[in-house]
């Protein structure tokens, strides 16, 4: 049954169909929440898998190799020297860094503050609220239990019991074993899957998986290009200007970058370590707040006008409130896991609710779209 301008009609057994597809959907969200902790390792296995997908290929074609488990190796080989290297350069300068932190801790820790390069007010605020006492309890075992707990809810009982350090461990060693088998297994693994879906929905499903995977490897490879370069350039920024703990605060901040403007939770940090370099040092205070906040907006503008126009090529389409809002709301579903897929998720739910609701004649933009009807045809 259709109405004049050719749209279907929610008799009873579309509205079934309807209302079983809202339970089911409920009910993976549900097992999804409830099974995080236990998910993350296979996510994170997963991610890394699709990002270096690409690499895998290469060496297939490179060495004409039809099996994947040499060019598997040669990838993980190939990605953890790199990485093993790239700390192998930085550790004397992250020790250095960590050797004059503590010393400048230890000089801000010993005296009171009294700066002339500071307002009375903001003197008698350190004082108050940034003392050793203080400090002390604020960077205590339990408040920092309960901050992570309240950031990474999905992790809590991973990480939260007396042996979290080895568990912890455990959980990445897991979580690199989950990438090895999948870069070894990847076209098996797509092939079961498509083999798997009952012939009158796999056009639709395909569809939807080819549109995922596409905006998800799209998005973390170069996300994760984008936060390197954002690590790179704070740290070379922040040690030229003399913040302590310069490269391992920049490199922090990349890290929390694959995460759009979580960035900005670092900068009561970088506020913080402006008040110590003044107090142990005699710096003067306000230019040294002034080069940070300099920091902060050309790399944000170096990000915005040249990095994400060149590596992302398209960003995800969504405003910086829908985006707060896709974190928030995504995280507080699923943990850290919604954390990580808040913002690919969340555009491709807005382009197919304005194609398949709104009836937009407008697709998302990748190419698996155009394809997925071959991928069908062929699964």
């Amino acid at each position: 049954m259709t109405d004049a301008i050719g749209r279907k009609k929610y008799d009873l057994d579309r509205t079934v169909r309807l209302v079983l597809t809202v339970v089911v959907v409920a009910l993976a969200v549900y097992l999804i929440d409830y099974l995080s902790s236990i998910l993350l390792p296979f996510v994170v296995g997963c991610l890394l898998a699709y990002m270096l997908e690409p690499m895998v290929r290469f060496f297939m074609r490179l060495f004409h190799l039809k099996k994947r488990l040499f060019p598997a190796l040669l990838t993980m080989v190939l990605f953890f020297g790199s990485i093993i290297a790239i700390f192998w350069f930085l550790v004397p300068s992250i020790i250095d860094d960590f050797v004059e932190m503590g010393k400048l801790l230890g000089k801000y820790i010993r005296h009171e503050v009294s700066s002339t390069t500071m307002p009375d007010w903001m003197v008698q605020f350190v004082n108050d609220y940034l003392s050793a006492e203080k400090l002390e309890s604020m960077f205590s075992k339990e408040q920092l239990y309960e901050f992570f707990k309240s950031v990474m809810s999905g992790t809590v009982s991973v990480v939260g019991t007396t042996l979290h350090v080895v568990i912890a461990i455990t959980s990445w060693l897991i979580a690199l074993l989950y990438m090895f088998f999948v870069l070894i297994d990847y076209d098996i693994i797509a092939r079961g899957f498509k083999g798997s879906i009952p012939r009158p929905y796999r056009r639709t499903v395909l569809r939807i998986f080819n549109d995922v995977t596409a905006t998800m490897s799209r998005y973390f490879r170069g996300q994760a290009l984008v936060s390197l370069f954002v690590g790179i350039i704070f740290a070379i920024e922040f040690s030229i200007i003399d913040l302590p703990m310069a490269i391992v605060f920049g490199l922090m901040i990349g890290v929390l970058n694959m995460v759009p403007y979580l960035q900005l939770v670092s900068i009561p940090f970088a506020a913080f370590l402006c008040v110590v370099q003044s107090v142990a040092t005699g710096a003067p205070l306000w230019p040294l707040f002034g080069w940070t906040f300099a920091a902060y907006c050309i790399c944000q503008l170096i990000q915005d006008v040249v990095l994400i126009p060149t590596i992302m090529r398209s960003q995800m389409g969504l405003r910086p409130a829908i985006v707060f809002l896709a974190l928030a709301i995504w995280s507080y579903v699923l943990g850290f896991i919604g954390l990580i897929i808040a913002l690919p998720v969340t555009s491709l739910l807005i382009a197919y609710y304005n194609e398949f609701v709104l009836h937009v004649p407008k697709a998302p933009k990748h190419k698996s779209i155009k394809t997925s009807a071959a991928s069908a045809s062929e699964g």
